[in-house]
């Protein structure tokens, strides 16, 4: 699975997708995360799911309209604080069964 993971200017976001790529594979998961700003849409066309920091949730509506297939989520207001990715993980984890 392919996830992008956006915030305004990729910097907060470089953070999250590092801490999910390290529990997505200690879970034994085959995710790939890249991090970046709203651009990404574009260069990552092939993306499966794009995680939204919570700063752009009032901008989710216009970048869900970017013709990407992509599921979108708007990630939660603590996220930065879970410094090894399990919360967010597990987070994700919900959200692709329909859970959140």
């Amino acid at each position: 699975m392919k996830i992008l993971v956006m915030c305004g200017a990729g910097a907060s976001s470089t953070f999250i997708a590092q801490r999910l790529r390290r529990a997505a594979e200690a879970a034994g998961l085959d995710w790939s995360t890249v991090a970046g700003s709203d651009r990404l849409i574009r260069d990552h066309p092939d993306a499966d799911l794009v995680l939204l920091g919570p700063h752009l949730a009032d901008r989710a509506a216009e970048l869900r309209s970017s013709g990407s297939r992509a599921r979108f989520a708007v990630l939660e207001p603590d996220v930065y604080a879970d410094l090894d990715g399990s919360r967010t993980l597990h987070w994700v984890r919900a959200f692709l069964r329909g859970a959140v």
